[in-house]
């Protein structure tokens, strides 16, 4: 089963061999789990939309046509968990929860550097909590999962040109936040 494609595998999942969808659980858990934490940064809140992400997936897989990539539909079921969790209440963004960036970014010995890398993630974290959840979301398509603009355009269903004039703006956006929240901190 390793070979199959995720296509085939969500096909096969389409037809009633619903176990299968574990084996796309296995494959991209991480990489959803990441991309829903770089928009919330939250854990719990991530592990959640992660959970109805899944679970979409299995009630809607007669939606899954095969044509496209997988991934490019399983983000669009995120970005949609997203907006419906938007639209019920703001996503819990506090400040509280910023050493779940610094875990994520952590694992360095020397002890300095991860000092460093921890304030860097915790000053990048508070700049990002400022950004809509849109500006959130197209940075970590972008930024974090390293997608291509063509692939973000399918995702959020947009042609490829507002892809990247919305990274450039929300990446200004978040440099001119990041800038000025770490000049504070030098002035005090």
């Amino acid at each position: 089963m390793d070979t199959l494609s995720d296509n085939s595998i969500m096909l096969k999942v389409k037809v009633g061999n619903l176990q299968l969808l574990g084996l796309l659980f296995e494959r991209h858990h991480r990489r959803l789990y990441g991309f829903l934490f770089h928009v919330t940064f939250h854990k719990e809140t991530a592990e959640d939309m992660l959970q109805q992400v899944f679970y979409r997936m299995l009630k809607y897989r007669e939606r899954f046509t095969g044509e496209g990539e997988f991934t490019h539909w399983m983000f669009a079921i995120a970005r949609n968990v997203i907006n419906d969790q938007g639209k019920r209440k703001k996503l819990p963004l506090h400040s509280g929860h910023i050493d779940d960036m610094a875990d994520w970014v952590a694992g360095h010995t020397d002890l300095e550097e991860a000092l460093n890398r921890k304030q860097n993630a915790a000053n990048l974290q508070r700049a990002m909590m400022v950004l809509s959840d849109d500006d959130r979301m197209i940075l970590s398509l972008s930024r974090f999962d390293e997608l291509r603009n063509r692939e973000i355009a399918e995702i959020l269903g947009i042609n490829e040109n507002a892809v990247k004039v919305r990274v450039h703006r929300a990446m200004q956006q978040l440099k001119q936040i990041y800038l000025k929240r770490n000049v504070k901190e030098i002035i005090r």
